[in-house]
């Protein structure tokens, strides 16, 4: 395929650095890696990871490690955090953290926040985390956004490195808090609506009617996530997406594991309800051939007005996986419309 031109719309990819059924997170690692390599190369802004914790199908939970693993084996592609759960952290660690990536891949480096914990009760304790955090996650993000400013007269404690680089943030969330907190700080917004989807186009109404231009942001800059599927046909692409499918059937189980491989017949895996549940949770999920993908993704901009697309594909087989990225590029290279400058 011809390499995807960047003026293109924008789109990325969201890594959770899944872990197969029969694998172990060393060959996910590997996997993130091989993606990011050929996702810069097919033109995708930015490549992602997540925090999560205490869960076997997740590899990145240690996420601005992989994250300058990433950095460091490819050349261009912004990399970062989609997100720190900051509640976890202290401020200051996080601004060292990604300070220190920052200034070894200066102009590359995003920074995700979220509140939630990004995991169980019983791992937010061994996580020490206290229960009030989330309640002072607006403050701790100010306070990260000053430790990444100008050093201060008097200012006692300060991120080493990290103190002036300015290291973009964005807010994440799948509520109205979260489009209320960006909008009010002026920061770029990213909805999870690739697992939490009913609340998006009423947060997308809130955070763009209630911006407050900042000094990093001038008007808003919403992305939103979704699931895309793509193989060379739609029967192959929905078989793939069964992996996904029973990753949330269990999930409404109560049951988290490893990432299944496909199977035939999704129907005779789930119950009436586990489905209900699991499909209405994977609405913006788009699976198919590369035409079939490109109506559904054209009619979802049409109607969300998204200024950029962070695109999660769990898939069992890495180099399906691969592939589904490689035919997303192409499609994305042939849809244009009025864009923002990019975040």
């Amino acid at each position: 395929m011809q390499q995807a031109e960047r003026q293109g719309y924008p789109v990325s990819v969201l890594d959770l650095a899944p872990v197969p059924q029969g694998f172990t997170p060393a060959d996910a690692l590997r996997n993130t890696l091989d993606l990011a390599q050929h996702a810069e190369r097919w033109g995708y802004h930015r490549y992602w990871l997540a925090e999560h914790h205490n869960m076997v199908g997740i590899a990145s939970a240690a996420t601005s490690v992989v994250i300058g693993h990433v950095a460091a084996g490819t050349r261009s592609i912004r990399v970062g955090a989609g997100g720190i759960m900051l509640p976890n952290h202290a401020p200051l660690v996080i601004a060292e953290q990604f300070g220190t990536l920052e200034s070894l891949f200066p102009g590359r480096i995003d920074l995700g926040l979220g509140r939630a914990p990004g995991t169980d009760q019983m791992t937010l304790r061994a996580l020490r985390r206290d229960p009030e955090s989330a309640e002072r996650f607006p403050h701790d993000v100010l306070e990260l956004q000053a430790l990444f400013g100008p050093v201060q007269p008097g200012q006692r404690v300060r991120a080493v490195p990290g103190a002036g680089l300015n290291v973009p943030l964005w807010i994440l969330g799948s509520s109205l808090f979260g489009a209320r907190l960006a909008a009010s700080f002026g920061l770029p917004y990213a909805f999870a609506s690739h697992f939490a989807p009913e609340a998006l186009m009423q947060a997308l109404q809130v955070y763009r009617s209630n911006f407050t231009p900042s000094d990093q942001l001038g008007r808003p800059y919403a992305m939103v996530g979704v699931n895309v599927i793509a193989a060379d046909t739609d029967a192959e692409a929905k078989r793939l997406f069964t992996s996904v499918q029973q990753t949330f059937a269990n999930m409404v189980r109560g049951t988290r594991g490893q990432l299944p491989p496909p199977i035939d017949d999704i129907e005779s895996y789930w119950s009436p309800m586990e489905k209900a549940h699991a499909s209405a949770m994977l609405a913006c999920s788009f699976v198919g051939s590369a035409e079939t993908v490109r109506r559904g993704l054209q009619d979802f901009i049409d109607r969300t007005g998204a200024d950029e697309l962070m695109v999660a594909s769990a898939i069992y087989d890495h180099a399906a996986r691969r592939r589904s990225y490689e035919i997303l590029a192409d499609v994305m290279a042939e849809l244009r419309g009025s864009q923002r400058p990019v975040a």
